[in-house]
Parts: structure tokens; C-alpha cells; sequence
């Protein structure tokens, strides 16, 4: 029974309201922060369980009086107004109590790339960051261009930004995967659709002490910057590429003109690669439940497909299908995609956890 599961979550709260009163807490600040965190984060759980349960109480005890000459009808009036209410606190506690992704209140790095259909790969790269950024225009959040590598025919063939601000894994972490683009290019003279895929990577942002790298494992290498067909656009080697030996890991950056910066940047698209790696093999260890959770599993699986002669966006792994594709596309409604994906794992993560 869900009341029953409720009790540890309020006793512990109890107990930790005990312990932050007493003076060896009191005395030490470190412990007295964690415990403080720790009660803050039970908060809204504790409060919804305790509403929950005194809204029980009030049924079983309005139950009690329906044989009541005197009282049955007031009972039953007040039956009417607690029963629906059931439903709707079990729903968000059950939400509650899901496990939490500990990357969900982190920025993210993402990287985009250009696969099969060449230019007009690369210019979907372009059209999709574009969507990208209108939407984090909307959810308040700042996007910094790590490292590009713009395309002839527009767009780019890679792309690398960090997007920084709310929650945004929680809202980003589904986008990684295959993405196939199905349109008329603007050099076909036929009319005929083409498809074309590009891949996205979504990665948590990690601080310095998160992932310890061993200088002795890096190679790096510096070298002049070049633009767009080879051309050189800095006269200086500020352009830097680092490899990872032990992964065999490269990244190159070249968009700044200081080589600290681009080394700076660089580094900073290395760690989350390999802290992300971490993650993919944690998940590999704890099997499709986690998988499942977590919503970030196969990364090379196609998850979605955009057909623009038929203004549709499809999400594979859902079954979502909306005929919206303009307006998610130019009006940074990517909302309308993010939202079932969030439900759909909240829904696996219930399951799993034994809530639904």
C-alpha cells in the first residue's frame, strides 16, 4: 500500500529534524549542511504525504458515520469532496518517489554532427541548433559555441555548445541519437525527397575535481586554425587538439584565438565525454531497468524523424507522431516533443520502482 511506503520518508524527516536541534550538529557546519540538504530535499515529498494521509484518516473516519442518523449525510457530502482527491495526490507522490537523475540539474555540452547526405546533412545541423536555441531563448538559458566546423553549402558538419541554466539535462538529455531528416533539398531540380541523418550527443557538464585526468594520459597538439575550405584564418598556432591515450579520445578546438581558450574549451568537451562514458557504462552494468530510467540508452539508435513535406515530427521511441513540424521547428516549441518523453520515462521509472 502506498501509505505504508510513505512512513521511512516521514520518519526520516522527523529524525533529521532532531539532529540538525542538537548541538554536536549545530557545531559542525559541513554535517549541519549536509543533513540540511538532505531534509530539503524530502520537503515536498513529506508534505504530500502528509496531506495523503490525513485525507485517508478523513475518509475512513466519514465511512464510520454514514450509518449515523444524525451525521450520515454530512459524511457523505464530505465523502463526495475527499475520494477524488485519492487519485490525484497518489498520482504525484508516485512522481515524487521516482529515483532522480543526479544530472538533471546540470548544463549540458552537446555535439552535433553531420552522417550520410553530405551537404544537406550539414545544413540540418544548422536548421536543428537553430531550433535549439530558440528554445533556450524561451526556457531563459544561454547557449556558448564551443567549437564549430561550418559547412560550404551552410550549416555545419560539427557543432559543439554548452547550454546553461535550469534543469537543463532534465529537458535536453532525450535528444541524443539519430536524427533523420526527410525534405527536397534546394539543389534537387527533380522534386524528390531526400533523407538525410545527423547524430547528437548530450553530455552533463562536469566540474574539475569530478573527473581527474592524467596529464601523462594527454597528447596534445597544437597548430594553425583553418576555416572553410582549408583557408587559413589565423596566422598564429592557436588551434588545439588533445588525445586521450588510454580512450583514444580527440578533441580539437580552433574557434578561439588564444590557444589557452581553445585548450580550455577543449578540455572541457574531454571530461564530459569521458564522464559520460562513465555513465554509459554504470548503465551498460545495471541493465535495461536503468536504461529505461534514466531515458538515455541507445545512443545510436535512430529516435527520431523529421518529414517536412508532410509537416510531420516523429518520435520513435513513443510512437509520437505530430504534424507540426514548422511551427516545433521555428517557434522553438520543442516542448510538444520534450514533455511525452519526460512522461514516458516517469511511467518506465514507476514500473521499475514497483509504483505503477
Amino acid at each position: 500500500m502506498l501509505a505504508d511506503k510513505l512512513n521511512p520518508f516521514i520518519e526520516r524527516y522527523n529524525e533529521l529534524s532532531n539532529l540538525l536541534s542538537s548541538p554536536e550538529i549545530t557545531s559542525d557546519i559541513k554535517k549541519m549542511t549536509e543533513l540540511s540538504k538532505e531534509q530539503s530535499s524530502l520537503l515536498t515529498l513529506v508534505e504530500k504525504a502528509t496531506e495523503y494521509q490525513d485525507i485517508l484518516q478523513d475518509i475512513e473516519d466519514n465511512k464510520a458515520m454514514l450509518s449515523d442518523p444524525e451525521l450520515g449525510e454530512l459524511a457523505k457530502e464530505e465523502l463526495k469532496e475527499l475520494e477524488p482527491q485519492v487519485p490525484l495526490l497518489e498520482d504525484e507522490i508516485k512522481k515524487l518517489l521516482i529515483p532522480t537523475d543526479p544530472n538533471d540539474e546540470r548544463n549540458i555540452i552537446v555535439e552535433m554532427r553531420a552522417g550520410t547526405g553530405g551537404d544537406e546533412a550539414a545544413i540540418f545541423v544548422g536548421d536543428l541548433f537553430a531550433a535549439y536555441t530558440r528554445y533556450a531563448d524561451l526556457k531563459g538559458w544561454k547557449i556558448e559555441l564551443m567549437s564549430s566546423s561550418p559547412s560550404d553549402a551552410g550549416g555545419y558538419k560539427e557543432i559543439i555548445a554548452l547550454i546553461k541554466g535550469e534543469k537543463v539535462y532534465s529537458r535536453l538529455k532525450f535528444e541524443g541519437g539519430t536524427h533523420r531528416v526527410q525534405r527536397v533539398p534546394a539543389t534537387e531540380s527533380q522534386g524528390r525527397v531526400h533523407t538525410s541523418a545527423i547524430t547528437v550527443a548530450v553530455m552533463p557538464e562536469v566540474d574539475d575535481v569530478e573527473v581527474q585526468i592524467d596529464p601523462n594520459d594527454l597528447k596534445i597538439d597544437v597548430m594553425r586554425s583553418s576555416g572553410c575550405g582549408g583557408q587559413s584564418v589565423n596566422t598564429t598556432d592557436s588551434a588545439v587538439r588533445i588525445t586521450h591515450l588510454p580512450t583514444g579520445m580527440v578533441v580539437t578546438n580552433q574557434d578561439q584565438k588564444s590557444q589557452h581558450k581553445n585548450k580550455d574549451k577543449a578540455m572541457k568537451v574531454l571530461k564530459a565525454r569521458l564522464y559520460d562514458l562513465e555513465m554509459q557504462e554504470a548503465m551498460d552494468k545495471e541493465g535495461a531497468a536503468r536504461k529505461d530510467q534514466v531515458g538515455t540508452g541507445d545512443r545510436s539508435g535512430r529516435i527520431r524523424t523529421y518529414n517536412y513535406p508532410q509537416n510531420r515530427i516523429s518520435d520513435h521511441r513513443i510512437t509520437l507522431t505530430l504534424y507540426r513540424l514548422n511551427e516545433i521547428m521555428t517557434g522553438g516549441l520543442f516542448d510538444e516533443v520534450v514533455d511525452p518523453l519526460i512522461t514516458d520515462s516517469q511511467v518506465k521509472s514507476m514500473e521499475n520502482a514497483g509504483l505503477s
